[in-house]
């Protein structure tokens, strides 16, 4: 069945002021073919925002929130421009303080504004959403007017039944209720989970489509998550669910759509592509052949087969920006959008429909991507659900964990080995080579895991190089057990070539190493050859395919997820603290506030380009 909504809005919805449905449907039927009625009655042909045959639609979208309310910080929190001489700039942008009244003010004067999201709304979400799991983002997208939004795959970290609860409202089952007296609402708006089934009925776990409706004009949304859900999700949150062929589903709800008489139908898919520019103004469609030759990745496959009677794309899940054509099966170009991540970017697409045959005129879409910058005022009552929030989880956001001597990047570095990623995975070796903690003899870390960065300049009040809970907290939001198992040497170096081969050939995963574990990767080469044969040593000794290593990674990796089916064949496990715990440890043991930490030197790895 179609997603409804928990509130009518009316002003935005389904009616218009002065005039409810049953006159409009009256004044629609009365009228001739191809005619429409403008506000006096009068029948129009005209082009524009009003009642006329042809109707502008504006589509404001985004994608991969993951719970950030505030500002991000470091490089998190910035976005590439590409100036009129070629140079390029960085610009501060994000903040759903900031987020909201660009939004708001791009829909002023628009009678027709949908408002839709990819997915990752929630999910690896900084302290201040994350502690409080993430009723304080479901909040604030409520204020946003949210129309519909596709599921990604963070809105499984917690399972179906939380994912449930963020649509639905209740209080947490072991948490409970945040704010005395008040019960958590949920969604205003619906999640749609169109090729997400359960196991055991094969019914859908959410709603597949909505129907967005005024005045007459009817346009279908269809939300899908990526196939490979599972394999970037831990086991128990996508326990008894099952992640359908995006385009087959698609296809398949889009027939569903028609037979209902709606023909103007736009696809929220939470699957991305790279584009050839880290620019957000970057243009993909340079040559204007419409052949989408500027964005590779798997969203052009899905682009390419999706139905053509879909007349648009709103994608997510690499974080990356870009307003592309591809063109659909019948070689007509399409719009395909991403906006980036973290509320840095909105799209702002003109979607112009057709009222006599009830579609979308193709030649006729305009869109593009927009800065949130923080020259705008901040929308009040964003800053008075932060300031609530942040009154609630200030006594364990603001405790310091130690000390930094300058920004150590992990999220923000383009480099294969991140500083950060050292950093952790040393954490993760100290905490657990103890006997009785694990004997662990070295440890491997997801960089997917890798949040944020951790940032020297304050955040707050708490003084330059200090790093707070809540800093650490939005570093590695997953609360992950650490798990330490016996691993062979064979299977220790399969591993490492799944970094560059496998599920993982296209869009090589780096795992980050802890000190002591050291190899060649060679760029120039292909697939598992990138891994250099006889380079991979333990504190200067070759592995040994025979011989078993005690090996520390987090429980995601431990079950074989981000393409790492090797590391799903350890034994002997231990389960320990969580990772965020043995961060937060090695950062007390390891710096003061007259020696903090230093940035480390990223030289594990040995990368051949």
């Amino acid at each position: 069945m179609a997603a409804t909504r928990k509130k009518n809005r009316a002003g935005r919805r389904i009616l218009v002021a002065g005039a409810g449905l049953a006159t409009i449907g009256a004044l629609v039927a009365a009228m001739p073919a191809g005619a429409s009625q403008d506000r006096a009655g009068a029948a129009s042909y005209g082009h524009g925002k009003g009642w006329g045959r042809m109707v502008d639609v504006q589509l404001l979208s985004f994608n991969d929130l993951h719970g950030n309310l505030e500002p991000p910080a470091g490089s998190s929190g910035q976005v590439t421009r590409v100036k009129e001489d070629g140079t390029t700039e960085k610009i501060d942008a994000g903040g759903v303080e900031y987020l909201a009244t660009h939004l708001r003010q791009a829909r002023e004067g628009n009678r027709y504004s949908i408002t839709a999201a990819a997915g990752d709304l929630i999910g690896a979400s900084p302290l201040l959403s994350g502690l409080f799991h993430d009723e304080p983002m479901i909040g604030a997208l409520n204020k946003l007017d949210l129309d519909v939004t596709s599921v990604g795959n963070h809105e499984f970290d917690e399972g179906a039944v939380e994912l449930a609860r963020m649509q639905n409202g209740g209080c947490h089952p072991t948490a409970g209720c945040y704010v005395k007296g008040e019960k958590f609402k949920g969604a205003d708006f619906p999640y749609l989970a169109a090729n997400v089934t359960k196991e055991k009925t094969g019914k859908p776990l959410l709603d597949p489509y909505f129907i967005w409706e005024k005045n007459g004009v009817r346009i279908g949304f269809i939300g899908v998550t990526l196939e490979g859900t599972p394999n970037v999700v831990t086991a128990e949150g996508v326990k008894g669910l099952k992640f359908g062929d995006e385009v087959e589903t698609i296809n398949k709800y889009t027939k569903i759509l028609e037979r209902k008489g709606v023909k103007s139908i736009v696809a929220l898919v939470h699957e991305g592509g790279m584009p050839a520019s880290a620019a957000y103004n970057y243009n993909c469609d340079g040559d204007g052949d419409g052949d989408g030759e500027g964005v590779s990745g798997a969203i052009v496959d899905i682009a390419k087969n999706v139905s053509p009677q879909v007349d648009a794309l709103v994608t997510g899940h690499t974080h990356q920006a870009y307003v592309c054509s591809i063109p659909d099966p019948s070689g007509k170009p399409r719009l395909v959008t991403s906006a980036s991540s973290f509320g840095k970017l909105y799209t702002d697409t003109t979607l112009t429909y057709d009222r006599r045959t009830r579609d979308i005129v193709r030649t006729a879409v305009a869109s593009a991507n927009h800065v949130v910058s923080r020259d705008v005022p901040k929308a009040a009552d964003m800053t008075k659900l932060i300031g609530d929030w942040q009154t609630l989880a200030a006594p364990i956001a603001n405790r310091p964990q130690g000390w930094i001597a300058a920004d150590i990047n992990g999220r923000g570095s383009t480099a294969y080995e991140k500083p950060l990623g050292d950093v952790i995975a040393d954490a993760q070796l100290e905490g657990l080579a103890p006997a009785d903690k694990g004997g662990a003899q070295l440890a491997l870390m997801n960089p997917g895991g890798i949040r944020a960065d951790l940032v020297h300049k304050a955040s707050g009040s708490e003084g330059d190089g200090v790093v707070t809970y809540g800093e650490s907290f939005t570093v590695q939001p997953f609360t992950n057990m650490m798990n330490v198992v016996d691993l062979s040497g064979a299977n220790l170096i399969a591993a490492l070539k799944q970094q560059v081969s496998g599920s993982n050939l296209n869009s090589v995963k780096i795992l980050q190493v802890s000190r002591g574990l050291t190899y060649t990767l060679d760029m120039k080469k292909t697939g598992a050859d990138r891994v250099v044969d006889g380079t991979i040593k333990l504190n200067g000794e070759p592995i040994d395919p025979a011989k078993n290593y005690r090996v520390a990674m987090n429980e995601f990796l431990a079950g074989g997820g981000d393409g790492f089916p090797a590391l799903a064949t350890g034994t002997n496990k231990l389960v320990g603290a969580s990772d965020l715990d043995v961060f937060n440890a090695y950062l007390a043991a390891h710096s003061t506030a007259t020696t903090p930490l230093a940035v480390p030197a990223a030289d594990r790895i040995t990368v051949v380009q």
